[in-house]
């Protein structure tokens, strides 16, 4: 009663061997013969001619079988964490034999509706062997996404069919939010405990006025993420029952904590480019109130833009069954660029211009810890600590946002959840271990490598 359709094929080899064959499957109509390219069907099965040459009688019999595993047994993987597209599975037989190792693949195209935001399609076959019961298999087979179908490229004949692997599950997804929702508090306590020690360095002990800039602007930065981790708190404890237009006004705000944290992290790597490129400085009026305007009110140009064309609302998260896990007001699905613009967009380029200058300050400083021209410089461990603290601060934990898509992206999400939870307290320490002197001079690495590159620049 499951079988959706059955087509056999008589063809004549020595006809066959000189054309493709085109087949047609639908899991609701089944398989029929396509001479040329028909609309409105739901794919399409591709069979080269290389299958053909190796057979030896002049009539094959090309059998193919569309199933509705809705209700069966078969098919079922345990543990099977993706989802059957349509609930269909397509087999494919030539002859007796079993073909496999196909120079020139079969192609199954697969049609569907636009998959929902992090749901992956994967090409697979049923393999009886795997496991107790048999799993599905990806191997021999490729898989080719576009944007209202799938074309899955395979090297032998089985049964075959696309999986939907969604990101997250359930589970998966509650122990996230609670791992984030306890990390918002601890990296919201350790932001107020270094803007306050920021505060305190600066007005307790005499330093430079690039020193004091730097502080500044590591006060500013621990400010953005101190407000990032309150609107996420916010966002997942008012959401689920804010009104539209509440929801609205939260989903920017929370857009704008975002893009002030990164425009800050933007604002480290110039002024680390500053400091180790244009040694000898570059003065500039009242510049700790010009780099304030432009961390804080840039972001307000994007996100007034963005709310103009209604970019905010209710943001659903759904398991494989679509249901609902969390929602949260942020930019919604029908906006999307929006969000792969200004937020992946915008980050990517920030991250590549940190990763360059972060990479020019630690070969400096290697380069004069090896060298032994800082005189009186901190041990090993301290300067690690400071490319640790660096790295941080200049956001690289945030580039691991960009791993975690499909299932086998869990770990990553659970890493990047604990690392950004975690990144105040990385940035405290390393204030504490670069800033706070243990003479009325302070020790830390970044200073002894400024002065020295000042000194031999002047000096040239």
């Amino acid at each position: 009663s499951q079988l959706v359709g059955l087509e056999t094929l008589h063809l004549n080899v020595s006809r066959a061997v000189t054309r493709d064959v085109l087949i047609a499957f639908s899991p609701t109509e089944g398989p029929s013969i396509l001479n040329t390219t028909e609309k409105g069907k739901a794919g399409k099965i591709h069979l080269p001619r290389e299958i053909f040459r190796s057979l030896s009688s002049q009539i094959v019999c090309v059998m193919v079988t569309v199933l509705n595993i809705q209700q069966l047994s078969m098919f079922k993987e345990v543990n099977q964490t993706g989802q059957v597209l349509d609930n269909t599975v397509v087999g494919i037989t030539v002859g007796n034999t079993s073909i496999s190792g196909l120079q020139d693949p079969v192609q199954l195209t697969f049609t569907h509706r636009q998959l929902p935001h992090g749901i992956t399609p994967q090409c697979v076959f049923w393999d009886p062997s795997k496991g107790q019961a048999g799993g599905w298999r990806s191997s021999g087979c490729v898989t080719q996404p576009e944007d209202k179908k799938t074309v899955c490229t395979c090297d032998h004949l089985t049964f075959f069919t696309l999986l939907l692997n969604p990101a997250l599950d359930g589970s998966t997804a509650q122990a996230l939010m609670a791992v984030a929702t306890a990390g918002c508090g601890v990296a919201m306590a350790f932001s107020i405990f270094t803007i306050a020690f920021c505060v305190f360095i600066r007005c307790r002990f005499r330093f430079e006025e690039t020193v004091h800039i730097n502080l500044g602007l590591h006060a500013n930065l621990m400010g953005s993420l101190f407000l990032l981790n309150l609107a996420f708190l916010l966002n997942s404890g008012l959401s689920g029952r804010a009104q539209p237009g509440t929801c609205k006004v939260l989903g920017g705000l929370t857009h704008y904590c975002l893009l002030c944290c990164f425009t800050w992290t933007a604002l480290e790597g110039c002024q680390l480019y500053l400091l180790f490129v244009k040694v000898l400085g570059i003065y500039i009026h009242h510049y700790l109130v010009k780099l304030c305007l432009l961390g804080w009110g840039f972001p307000v140009l994007v996100v007034g833009v963005a709310g103009v064309i209604g970019s905010y609302g209710e943001y659903s998260i759904q398991t494989k069954d679509h249901q609902v896990i969390a929602r949260l007001c942020w930019i919604t699905s029908k906006h999307l660029l929006v969000h792969y613009i200004t937020n992946c967009g915008y980050f990517s380029l920030i991250f590549l211009f940190n990763m360059a200058v972060f990479g020019v300050v630690t070969q400096k400083s290697c380069s004069l810890q090896g060298t032994g021209a800082v005189q009186g410089g901190p041990k090993p461990w301290k300067v690690a600590l400071v490319a640790a603290g660096l790295f941080c601060l200049l956001g690289a934990t945030w580039a691991l946002a960009f791993l975690t898509y499909g299932i086998s992206s869990a770990p990553v999400l659970y890493l990047f959840t604990i690392l950004n939870s975690l990144q105040g307290i990385f940035i405290f320490i390393w204030l504490v271990v670069l800033y706070y002197p243990k003479t009325k001079e302070t020790n830390g690495s970044l200073s002894h490598i400024i002065r020295h590159e000042k000194t031999t620049t002047a000096s040239q």
